[in-house]
């Protein structure tokens, strides 16, 4: 919630009762150290807990009425890690795949590369690390369903995947969602398609397409605010992590807490 260290996490436990309470812990205990805190998030990545974590908690917003059988919107938003310094063969076998052997022999060196990270341009601005792709509902702006990549990867590579098990009415997306694929997808489903139309070089969109695109957008543009709470109150678009594994429980963790501040509010409004 406060993007803090796991220095600073043990730090504020130690000197703030809001935390010991909301951890539990009694004033009179000693607060986990900082090591502590980074074994218990480290078992919960490498075991992969957080889909289950989620998972918990979206049925318990079912539980309470918050059903996502309406309109849902379809984004993925640039989380970057820290940029790595390799040289141009060590980066080409990196995006091969494999992992040069200048960091296989020094494990220390290997352990503070991330070699599952990866660059792509947006606005022709450069950024390195993972997208993290959502799925919500547009009513209530809710995180149904989630996906860690690489950066490099398609908006609409993992779609199939995020849209699997949703019962939503209608799709918002933007025009990276229109592809055959997705199309026949959302048909099986019976999920009507709203993804915005894309023009091509030979191609240009009508007059009727671009006032239905726009019509669209007012609809679709309800997830730059969930991916704005995160920027803005999380401070989550950027993480220190290494790896896919740890990144992908630290995103997905920051998406299960979004989800939690979300329910907060909504209670408040409704209740």
């Amino acid at each position: 919630m406060f993007s803090l260290s796991n220095e600073q996490a043990e730090y504020q436990i130690t000197d703030r009762h809001s935390f010991q309470r909301f951890v539990g812990i009694d004033a009179n205990k000693k607060a986990p150290d900082f090591i502590t805190i980074w074994g218990y998030e480290n078992t919960l990545s490498q075991q992969g807990y957080i889909k289950e974590m989620f998972e918990r908690f979206d049925q318990f917003l079912n539980e309470q009425g918050y059903i996502a059988n309406q309109g849902a919107i379809i984004d993925a938003t640039i989380v970057q890690v820290p940029r790595q310094r390799n040289t141009r063969d060590e980066n080409k076998l990196i995006k091969s795949g494999k992992t040069p052997q200048s960091f296989k022999a020094n494990p220390h060196r290997l352990a503070q590369k991330d070699i599952d990270a990866r660059w792509t341009k947006k606005n022709n601005i450069s950024y390195y690390g993972y997208k993290n792709h959502v799925l919500i509902d547009d009513q209530c702006k809710l995180i149904r369903a989630f996906d860690v990549t690489s950066a490099n990867v398609h908006d609409s590579t993992p779609a199939n995947g995020i849209l699997a098990g949703s019962i939503a009415a209608e799709l918002f997306g933007d025009s990276a969602y229109q592809s055959p694929e997705i199309s026949g997808l959302l048909k099986h489903l019976c999920i009507n398609d709203f993804t915005s139309e894309k023009s091509y070089r030979n191609k240009k969109l009508t007059k009727s397409q671009i006032e239905s695109n726009h019509r669209k957008s007012k609809t679709r543009c309800h997830v730059e605010h969930v991916f704005g709470f995160m920027q803005n109150t999380m401070k989550s678009k950027f993480i220190r992590t290494i790896g896919q594994t740890r990144a992908s429980f630290q995103i997905g963790l920051t998406n299960l807490v979004y989800n939690i501040c979300r329910y907060v509010q909504l209670q408040k409004r409704y209740c």
